[in-house]
């Protein structure tokens, strides 16, 4: 068991016995997956989150004196484990657990209620409802950085800029192979919104879990003959998925993934066949960033990296994480400075008023040594999203390269889409919308 570990197990245990808590650390729950199908994006995710964690920790002494302290829970990416490991820690800590972070749609849409009730924000850096980013309605979850929906929309985008404008699109076949869960649902009502908007064609094809048998469905992509593939899969049935392709010799550089299809471990088990994929996402791989540099110096060589296989530090889904922890620590940061806490751990309620009021700008970044690793992000009442830019690169048999700038959802299509079906969410469940100008 890590240091750290047994440090959030040893202030849980003197919770249980009434013995005194330390009072200068902060407790944030690693629920997440490191077995079964979506492992690697997981232990991927979470080890990136722990590096940072424990950088500050190490290089710091932790956030303004404050020490970082977490524990493990297996969720195995389903709904029930994830409820589970919430109950367990939300209570764990001087000040209980300080954030969730579900990575895991479904686990989202189950801890909602819970979270909410609870005071305990929920970031769902993105992933989770598209909705959650109206914070009248969801004023404890936050689908920051990018939604399904403006990926969704950017990827239109893209392939837009590819066939020489938008206009273009207007015939154009586009097959949606969606993960049949409510992840793999998430971006259907904005596609299909497009295509009445812009005159593509979409066929819209459901893989079931866990996704390594997909022959029927890509039977029916050789049958239709698309222009475009978008992938909106996860774990195994990604490497699946871009196989199938070259079977039917579909061209890879007409397949477009959704983060969860687009890191290494999507396309080097498929080998030669994914050279030429493209992917969106919203960071970048490599180990070349200053504060990837910091990682390495002050966690890594001091043997407390939380990556057991060396090769994958900087990958995608390892620095995605380290953007997680980024995020969380500077909510940290700015709540402390604001509830004059210097020193002290914040509440869930604490916390969620400093992610309502992050602004990593690009002088933020730069301090933080993580220009170009991830978009800036500002975030508000009324905006829990706080950016909606997208990425995109390709695989060149190697390693991925970015191959656009930082590309924008269009607001003004995404946002109405988003506050309706925020209102609609309010009336089933009776919730009185805040009033955001209220809010300081």
């Amino acid at each position: 068991m890590r240091r750290s570990t047994i440090a959030a197990a040893a202030l849980a245990l003197a919770a249980a016995t009434g013995t005194a808590v330390a009072q200068n650390e902060q407790f944030i729950p690693a629920n997440g997956y490191w077995v079964g199908p979506y492992a690697p994006g997981g232990s991927g995710f979470f080890g990136g989150i722990i590096d940072y964690f424990q950088l500050l920790n190490e290089r710091d002494g932790g956030i303004n004196g404050v020490k970082l302290t977490w524990e493990k829970c297996e969720t195995e990416y389903r709904n029930d484990r994830g409820v589970e490991c919430y109950e367990r820690s939300k209570k764990k800590g001087p000040t209980g657990a300080t954030v969730i972070h579900p990575l895991s749609t479904g686990i989202t849409y189950s801890l909602i209620d819970k979270a909410t009730a609870d005071h305990i924000p929920i970031i769902s850096m993105g992933y989770g409802r598209a909705d959650a980013a109206d914070g009248r309605v969801f004023p404890y979850v936050f689908p920051l950085v990018t939604t399904y929906w403006s990926q969704a929309d950017a990827m239109i985008k893209f392939i837009g800029q590819r066939e020489g404008g938008m206009d273009k699109l207007k015939g154009k076949k586009i097959v949606l192979i969606y993960h049949d869960s409510a992840y793999g649902k998430e971006p259907h009502a904005v596609l299909e919104k497009l295509a009445s908007q812009l005159g593509y064609q979409l066929t819209m094809i459901a893989v079931p879990h866990p996704g390594n048998e997909q022959q029927s469905q890509w039977l029916q992509v050789r049958q239709i003959r698309p222009d475009w593939v978008i992938l909106w899969g996860w774990g195994v049935m990604n490497p699946t998925a871009i196989k199938a392709a070259a079977k039917i010799g579909f061209p890879r550089n007409k397949m477009v993934g959704v983060w969860w299809s687009g890191a290494e471990e999507d396309v080097i088990p498929a080998g030669s066949a994914a050279k030429g994929y493209i992917s969106s996402g919203f960071n970048l791989p490599g180990t070349n960033f200053p504060v990837m540099q910091e990682i390495l110096k002050y966690v890594y060589k001091k043997g407390k990296g939380e990556m057991d296989d060396k090769s994958r530090i900087g990958s995608i889904y390892h620095t995605r994480g380290v953007v997680a922890g980024i995020i969380t620590a500077e909510a940290i940061r700015i709540a402390q400075t604001h509830f004059n806490k210097k020193g002290k751990p914040i509440t869930g309620e604490e916390m969620r008023w400093g992610i309502e009021n992050l602004n990593i700008d690009d002088k933020r970044l730069k301090e933080l040594g993580a220009v170009g690793l991830m978009p800036t992000l500002r975030v508000s009442c009324m905006d829990h999203e706080g950016s909606g830019l997208v990425k995109f690169q390709e695989w060149d048999g190697a390693k991925w390269k970015p191959i656009t700038d930082w590309i924008a959802a269009d607001k003004k299509l995404i946002r109405p889409m988003m506050e309706a079906s925020a209102a609609q969410y309010a009336k089933e469940k009776g919730i009185t919308p805040r009033d955001c100008s209220r809010e300081k």
